[in-house]
C-alpha cells in the first residue's frame, strides 16, 4: 500500500506540473512534460488527452480547471476555422489549444488540424467534450454551469454539426481515416467503432444536459437525439457485435442478395473472418467489431471503443458479460508485460504497407498498430472496479506500475508483449499520468465508478426489426 501511495504522490506532482493556467486560472494540461524531444505539439492542451487528466481531477473533487477547461474550449469553438481559405462547420471543437503571449498579452491559439501532422481534423473532440460536460455536471452538480447561454449554445451547435443530414441510411457518422485518438492511417475510414461509441455517449450527454432547461427548442433538439440515439444502439448492438453465434451466421451467410429483405445486409463473405476470430469468442466471449461497411468487417479488437460501450451502457448486459469474459481470458494478449494494446492483431506485411502506406511509426507493434497504451488504466478500472472482474484492474495496475515510475511515465509501448518503452513515445505523457491516478482512484473508491456510467437504456426510437 505504502508503494502505491508513493507512485499515487509522484503521479500527482506530475500532473499539477502539466497545468496551464490563463489569467491565474488553470485552463488544463498540457500533453506531455518531456523536454529531451522536439515539442511539436505536445507542449498543447489537447481535449482528448485532458480528457483523462478531466477524469482525475473530478474523481478527486477538483472541479475548477475542469470548468475552465470547458468555458475555454466553448469560446474556442465559435472561431473561424480554416485551410487554404476553406471554412470548417461551426460545432467543430479544436484538437488542441495553447496560450501565446503577444504584445504584452496571453491569447489562445487553437489547432483544429490545419497545422496537424497529416492535417487530420478532429472528429472526436466535440464527442469529448459533451462527454465530459456530463461528468462535470455529475461530479459537481454545477446545475447553474451547464444551463448558462454559452454552454447551452455550444451543446447545440455540436449537434447542427453531427446530426445533419447525410447521404447514408444508417445512423452511424461517416469518419475520414486518422480523425480520431488514431490519428494515422490505420484502415479505419468509414465508420469506427471508437468514435460510433463516442457519438453514441455524446448524444445521451447533451440529453440530459438540454434537459435541464425547459424550452420549445431544447425540446426539438431533445426528439432529434431520441430518435437518432435509438437507431445507433440498435444498429451497433446489432451488426458490430460479435459472439459464436454471430460469426456462425457470418460464416453461413448467403451473399450476393437483393432485396428489402436480405439478411447478409452488408455482403460480408465467410472467408474474410479472419484465422483468430473463432478462438476469441469459441465460448462466452464476444467484442465489438472495428468497423463495418459494404463487403467489408473489420474484425480488429478496439480497445477504446469496446471498453467505452461497456462504461457508457451501449453494451447490453449479456455483451457486458462477454465482453469481461474475453478481456479476461485474452488479458496475455491485450495486456501482457503493459495495459493495453490500442488494437489486436496488428497490420503486417503487404497490409502494413498498403493500408498505412508504410508508417514507419505504426510499424507492427507499435504506437498505434497493436502498441501498448498505459492512459486506458483508467478505462480498465472504470469498468471492472464494480463487477466481479475487478482482479482485472488490480492487475493492470500492478503490471503498469514500476515500470511507468522507472520509464518516465512514456506515452506507449511497443512489442508484441508491450515490453518496450515506444520507440517515439515521449516520456512524463500526461495522460498517462492522469490514467494512473484515475485508475488508482478507482480502486480505492470502486463507488465512483457509478458517476462513469450511464442507465442501461437510453429510451427513445427502437428499430422494430430483430437480429
Amino acid at each position: 500500500m505504502k508503494d502505491n501511495q508513493d507512485m499515487l504522490t509522484a503521479a500527482w506532482r506530475l500532473l499539477e506540473k502539466a497545468v496551464v493556467s490563463h489569467g491565474g486560472n488553470p485552463v488544463g494540461t498540457v500533453a506531455a512534460l518531456d523536454a529531451g524531444q522536439t515539442a511539436l505539439n505536445y507542449d498543447q492542451v489537447f481535449v482528448r488527452d485532458f480528457f483523462v487528466s478531466a477524469v482525475a481531477f473530478l474523481l478527486n473533487d477538483r472541479f475548477e480547471i475542469v470548468r475552465n477547461f470547458l468555458l475555454v474550449t466553448a469560446d474556442l469553438q465559435s472561431i473561424d476555422k480554416s485551410m487554404d481559405c476553406f471554412k470548417a462547420g461551426r460545432g467543430l471543437m479544436p484538437a488542441s489549444f495553447k496560450t501565446i503571449e503577444k504584445q504584452g498579452e496571453s491569447r489562445f491559439v487553437a489547432d483544429f488540424g490545419e497545422q496537424a501532422i497529416g492535417r487530420v481534423t478532429p472528429v472526436d473532440s466535440s464527442l469529448w467534450w459533451l462527454l465530459l460536460l456530463r461528468f462535470y455536471l455529475v461530479f459537481s452538480g454545477d446545475r447553474e454551469f451547464v444551463v448558462q447561454e454559452k454552454i447551452q449554445k455550444t451543446v447545440k451547435a455540436i449537434l447542427d454539426l453531427y446530426l445533419v443530414g447525410h447521404f447514408e441510411l444508417i445512423p452511424t457518422l461517416l469518419v475520414p481515416d486518422g480523425a480520431f485518438m488514431i490519428d494515422r492511417r490505420m484502415g479505419m475510414y468509414g465508420h469506427p467503432l471508437d468514435v460510433e461509441v463516442l457519438f453514441y455517449a455524446g448524444l445521451r450527454a447533451s440529453r440530459e444536459i438540454l434537459a435541464i432547461h425547459a424550452s420549445e427548442e431544447n425540446s426539438r433538439y431533445i426528439g432529434e437525439i431520441d430518435h437518432r440515439t435509438g437507431h445507433l444502439l440498435y444498429h451497433l448492438r446489432t451488426y458490430y457485435w460479435l459472439d459464436k453465434g454471430r460469426l456462425d451466421t457470418i460464416f453461413n451467410y448467403e451473399t450476393e442478395e437483393f432485396g428489402a429483405d436480405t439478411t447478409n445486409k452488408y455482403n460480408l463473405y465467410a472467408t474474410s473472418i479472419p484465422d483468430w476470430a473463432p478462438a476469441w469468442v469459441g465460448g462466452n466471449e464476444g467484442y465489438f467489431a472495428g468497423n463495418i461497411g459494404p463487403g467489408r468487417m473489420d474484425f480488429r479488437f478496439m480497445t477504446l471503443g469496446n471498453l467505452l460501450a461497456v462504461m457508457t451502457s451501449l453494451a447490453d448486459d449479456d455483451q457486458t458479460e462477454k465482453l469481461l469474459n474475453l478481456l479476461e481470458n485474452q488479458w496475455d494478449t491485450l495486456a501482457a508485460k503493459m495495459p493495453i494494446k490500442a488494437c489486436f492483431p496488428a497490420l503486417e506485411g503487404r497490409d502494413w504497407h498498403i493500408i498505412t502506406g508504410a508508417d514507419p511509426k505504426n510499424s507492427p507493434w507499435s504506437y498505434h498498430n497493436g502498441g501498448s497504451w498505459p492512459f486506458l488504466l483508467w478505462l480498465i478500472a472504470a469498468v471492472t472496479v464494480s463487477t466481479d472482474k475487478q482482479f482485472l484492474a488490480k492487475r493492470a495496475l500492478d503490471t503498469a506500475a514500476t515500470k511507468l515510475l522507472t520509464t518516465d511515465w512514456p506515452e506507449y509501448f511497443d512489442g508484441r508483449d508491450g515490453s518496450q518503452v515506444g520507440k517515439e513515445a515521449r516520456r512524463l505523457q500526461v495522460w498517462t499520468i492522469a490514467g494512473y491516478i484515475a485508475a488508482q482512484t478507482l480502486m480505492e473508491n470502486p463507488e465512483k465508478a457509478a458517476l462513469l456510467s450511464f442507465d442501461s437504456e437510453p429510451g427513445g426510437a427502437a428499430c422494430p426489426l430483430k437480429v
